[in-house]
C-alpha cells in the first residue's frame, strides 16, 4: 500500500491543512516519508457529522452483519501482510516477532467482539412479562435491552500501534457495541494508522454501511483532540496513555453542557508482593523472571512491574541479589520515541539522584543517539517509601523499585497506601496463604486484576479479562479496557413497558427470532 499521508473521513481520503508531522524512525532520529498534515476544527466537524448521520443506521444493522463486519476488518488488516509490520517496525522500533505477535492479538480482538455480537449477552435480555391479575396492582409488560451510547472517540496509544490503536480493543468494542468510531491516531507512527485505517475503510464499503461508521483524523498539539472531546456529537471517549492527557480528556468532557464518559487508562505501577515462603523457596527464580518481566518491550507495558514489596531479611536480600545480576546482564534497547525516552531518562535519573534510594543493579547503559533505554533495579525501605510520594511516580520503561518492609503489617501499610493500580502480584506457596487472605481485600480495593505466582506483563484477551482499576489507573474503576466486556462501556440500558411487540428490538420480541438465553421474569431461559 502506497501511504498518502491523507486522513479517512468517511469514505473519502482527505488531505489536511494543518502543519505537517512525521513519524520519526526512532533507532536513527530520523523523519519518515510522508508528511501527514494535520487536521483542523474542520475536519473534526465533518467526521463527527458523519459519525452522528450513520448512528442509527449503523446500530440497526443486523447482528451478524455486524459481526462479519468486524471479521472483514481482521481480513484486511492481515491481507496488509508484512507491509504493515515493516512499517510499524520503522515507526516504533519494536521487533518483528513483538509486532507479529501484536497483529494477531488485534485480529484475535476482533474476532472475539464479532462472537461476542452474535451471543448477544451484551444486549442484556430482559423480560418481566405483564401480570394483570397480580393483586394488589398489576404489573404492566416490561422489557430491557442495551442500546449503543453513540459516536465513540478513540485515541491511539503510542506503546501498541495496533492493539491499542485505530483497530485496536477501544475500536473493537465501539463498533461490537454499534457505534461509529473516530479515531485521533497517535503521531509517533501515523503511517501505521493510516495503513489499517484503510482495511476499516474498506470493511465498511464491503457491508454497504454508512461511511460515517469510521473516520480517522491527525492532529498536532491538543486542537484537535479537545475539539473531538467537546462535540456534542460524540458520546463517550476511549483513551490510552499518560495521566495528564487522560486529565484533561476527562475535565474537557466534564466540561460539556452534556458531560460523557471518559474510558482513560491513565497510570499505573502494578506492585509485586513476595510473601515469605515463597520467597525462602524461590528468591533467585522469582528475580530472574521479575527482571525479565521488567525489560519485556522495554518495560513499555503499562503492566511493567514498577515496584517490589517484601520483608527485610536475608531472603529479600538474596532476592536483591539474583535481580542485580540478572539486570547487570541486560542491554539497552530502542523505545517508542524519543520523547518516551527522554521522559523515561529523567524519571530514571530523578531516582538514582534520590537520596532515599540506591542503585542496586544496572544493566547497559542507555544510549540517546538510538533512544535506547537501559535497564536498572533501585532500592529503599518502606519508612522512606511511605514519607516520600515521589518515589511511588511511574517510570515508563525498564525500571522498578524494590522497597524492604520491617513486617508483614508495613507490607498491609504500603498495600494501603498506594494508588489505584491495574495489577497487583502475590508470590507464594502454601504457608503464605494466610497472609495472602490478609491482603486481598487490600488488593481488591487498589486493583483490576490480581495474579499468583506469575508476572503482569501479558494481557489475555478473553472473557474474564480486566484491564482496568482505580484512579489513577483508569478514570472509571468499573470498566475494563481489554475482554469482551471492554463492549459495556459504550452501552446502556433502555426498558420498553406496554410496546407492540412489532415496535421492540428483535432480541426481546416475544417469539425471539434470534434465539437468545434470555432473562424472563427473573430466570435464565435458553431458547425454545
Amino acid at each position: 500500500m502506497n501511504l498518502t499521508g491523507s486522513m479517512l473521513i468517511g469514505a473519502s481520503a482527505v488531505r489536511g491543512s494543518g502543519r505537517d508531522l512525521y513519524a520519526i524512525d526512532p533507532a536513527r532520529g530520523v523523519k519518515l516519508e510522508p508528511a501527514f498534515p494535520a487536521g483542523t476544527r474542520d475536519d473534526v466537524e465533518r467526521a463527527a457529522s458523519l459519525a452522528q448521520a450513520a448512528f442509527d443506521t449503523y446500530r440497526n444493522v443486523p447482528l451478524e452483519t455486524r459481526a462479519k463486519f468486524l471479521e472483514t476488518i481482521a481480513e484486511n488488516i492481515l491481507a496488509l501482510g508484512d507491509a504493515l509490520i515493516e512499517r510499524t517496525h520503522l515507526e516504533t522500533g519494536l521487533p518483528l516477532a513483538r509486532l507479529q505477535g501484536e497483529r494477531a492479538r488485534t485480529v484475535g480482538q476482533l474476532r472475539l467482539f464479532a462472537r461476542v455480537v452474535r451471543d448477544g449477552y451484551f444486549l442484556d435480555a430482559t423480560i418481566d412479562p405483564a401480570q394483570p391479575e397480580r393483586q394488589p396492582l398489576p404489573r404492566v409488560d416490561l422489557r430491557l435491552a442495551n442500546v449503543p451510547l453513540g459516536p465513540v472517540v478513540v485515541f491511539g496509544a503510542s506503546n501498541f500501534p495496533l492493539a491499542f490503536s485505530v483497530a485496536g480493543g477501544d475500536t473493537a468494542s465501539a463498533l461490537a457495541a454499534g457505534c461509529p468510531v473516530i479515531v485521533k491516531a497517535h503521531n509517533a507512527h501515523p503511517g501505521t494508522a493510516e495503513m489499517v485505517g484503510r482495511a476499516i475503510q474498506q470493511a465498511v464499503a464491503t457491508h454497504g454501511l454508512p461511511e460515517g461508521t469510521f473516520s480517522l483524523l491527525f492532529g498536532a498539539g491538543n486542537e484537535i483532540g479537545t475539539a473531538l472531546a467537546e462535540h456534542p456529537a460524540v458520546k463517550a471517549i476511549g483513551f490510552t496513555g499518560s495521566r495528564r492527557g487522560g486529565l484533561a480528556l476527562l475535565a474537557a468532557a466534564n466540561a460539556r453542557p452534556e458531560p460523557i464518559p471518559v474510558y482513560a487508562e491513565m497510570s499505573s505501577i502494578n506492585p509485586v508482593f513476595l510473601l515469605p515462603a515463597a520467597l525462602s523457596a524461590r528468591a533467585d527464580a522469582i528475580a530472574q523472571g521479575f527482571v525479565d518481566s521488567l525489560v519485556m518491550g522495554v518495560g513499555q507495558f503499562c503492566t511493567n512491574p514498577g515496584l517490589v514489596i517484601g520483608i527485610e531479611g536475608p531472603d529479600l536480600e538474596r532476592f536483591r541479589q539474583a535481580a542485580a545480576k540478572a539486570v547487570e546482564a541486560k542491554g539497552a534497547a530502542t523505545m517508542l520515541t524519543p520523547g518516551i525516552f527522554s521522559a523515561y531518562a529523567d524519571g530514571e535519573a530523578a531516582l538514582a539522584g534520590n537520596a532515599c534510594v540506591k542503585t542496586l543493579g544496572r544493566g547497559a547503559a542507555s544510549d540517546p543517539a538510538a533512544s535506547a533505554a537501559g535497564p536498572v533495579v533501585f532500592g529503599t525501605d518502606a519508612d522512606r517509601f511511605l514519607k516520600h510520594r515521589e518515589l511511588e511516580a511511574e517510570v515508563f520503561g525498564p525500571a522498578s523499585l524494590v522497597v524492604a518492609c520491617k513486617d508483614q503489617a508495613q507490607v498491609r501499610e504500603v498495600a494501603e497506601h498506594l494508588e489505584g493500580q491495574l495489577t497487583a502480584t502475590l508470590f507464594l506457596d502454601a504457608a503464605d496463604e494466610a497472609d495472602a487472605r490478609a491482603l486481598l481485600p487490600v488488593l481488591e480495593r487498589k486493583a483490576g486484576r490480581i495474579l499468583a505466582n506469575g508476572y503482569p506483563t501479558g494481557v489475555e484477551v478473553s472473557h474474564a479479562m480486566v484491564h482496568g482499576g482505580p484512579f489513577p489507573a483508569t478514570s472509571n474503576a468499573a470498566t475494563t479496557s481489554v475482554g469482551a466486556t471492554a463492549i459495556r462501556r459504550f452501552l446502556r440500558p433502555v426498558c420498553y413497558q406496554n410496546l407492540p411487540d412489532a415496535l421492540l428490538p428483535d432480541w426481546i420480541k416475544q417469539a425471539n427470532p434470534l434465539g437468545l438465553t434470555r432473562l424472563v421474569d427473573g430466570t435464565l431461559t435458553p431458547a425454545a
